[in-house]
């Protein structure tokens, strides 16, 4: 490798440090970044000023922030993705209909991206932020996700990440897992009974393509004590398998569009 491009290369990993630091710590000074980052602070001064001119970061009182142009580049990047286009009216729709959390994830680098939310009238808005990111193994829609992805990918994505215990009922080996994954192939459902947080469970159904490919996944969620009994194991299933019909005919139909045109 060059020197040029070692060189480029730190840099680049020196400037996204800043924007991750800033992002996890909030608001900071040259000062604390440098400490923090263990970079030297004419660095790191040089970075914030770079990303303050094209609005990355906002500085107030002496700290830095992370700016909203952030926004507009997530919004985006979240638009050009089909299946955020063809599964938001389904998801409101779902919200509408059961009165509690409905989630779209897709998967990105063996990690779950939360792409789009809504909250019916009772819902519980925990653990769910948009542009979120997880693990898989933990959650309804990560299972549901996993579930259709190679047997090579799902290995990959557990060297990477692991089988992390968060509760007492978590998933958290392999062999287990993947018994579990085999089990949603076949019913077309994934449960999460508290596995990611006490208390809180979630039933979810993988969105895929005409060829299998899995795209993402959308569930409802909500405290135990809501999703509990043929509530949880059959309407709300229900519900789900008429949203991802709609879903996939949407994404199908424009697919098709797109080739003709």
């Amino acid at each position: 490798m060059s020197k040029n491009r070692q060189n480029t290369e730190r840099t680049t990993e020196k400037l996204l440090s800043i924007i991750s630091a800033l992002y996890e710590q909030g608001p900071q000074g040259v000062t604390e970044l440098a400490e923090y980052l263990d970079i030297p602070k004419s660095t790191v001064h040089y970075h914030l000023q770079a990303l303050k001119n094209r609005g990355y970061v906002v500085q107030a009182d002496q700290k830095y922030r992370i700016g909203l142009r952030f926004l507009e580049i997530g919004g985006q990047a979240r638009r050009r993705i089909p299946l955020f286009e063809a599964a938001t009216d389904q998801i409101n729709d779902l919200a509408d209909k059961t009165g509690d959390l409905a989630i779209l994830m897709v998967e990105e680098q063996g990690l779950g991206t939360i792409l789009y939310k809504q909250a019916g009238e009772e819902a519980i808005d925990m653990d769910a932020s948009i542009g979120r990111r997880a693990r898989l193994h933990d959650r309804a829609l990560g299972k549901a996700i996993l579930a259709h992805l190679s047997e090579e990918q799902v290995e990959t994505i557990i060297e990477e990440y692991g089988l992390r215990q968060t509760t007492e009922k978590t998933i958290h080996d392999r062999e287990e897992l993947f018994d579990s994954l085999e089990q949603i192939r076949e019913d077309g459902v994934s449960y999460n009974r508290g596995e990611a947080i006490d208390g809180l469970r979630g039933v979810a159904v993988p969105i895929l393509t005409d060829e299998g490919e899995v795209l993402g996944a959308i569930s409802i969620a909500g405290p135990a004590a809501r999703l509990e009994g043929d509530r949880f194991t059959e309407e709300l299933p229900e519900y789900l398998f008429q949203a991802k019909n709609v879903i996939e005919l949407k994404i199908q139909r424009n697919s098709n569009r797109r080739i003709n045109y």
